[in-house]
């Protein structure tokens, strides 16, 4: 079954990232629906959408997560610059 997980992160206002939606099946292919709709940047990683599915809607991500993540943001930068 499809799970897929949103995350914010505001440096200004935020110590890390936080679970904003998290879901599967009907809920992780409206999630995908709504970041294509806002030409968000999609990343598939099951293994990181399994863990971050257990962090609770609106907190931070773990600290044990931090890297991870920090790749996913890597990711984002990455594709994001070579589109301007």
């Amino acid at each position: 079954m499809k799970k897929a997980v949103a995350l914010r992160y505001d440096s200004d206002k935020e110590n890390a990232p936080r679970v904003v939606a998290s879901g599967k099946g009907a809920s992780a292919e409206n999630i995908i629906k709504v970041a294509e709709l806002h030409n968000l940047p999609i990343r598939k990683d099951e293994d990181l959408v399994e863990l971050l599915s257990k962090v609770e809607i609106d907190r931070e991500i773990p600290e044990k997560l931090y890297v991870a993540v920090a790749e996913v943001f890597r990711f984002i930068y990455t594709i994001t610059n070579k589109t301007k």
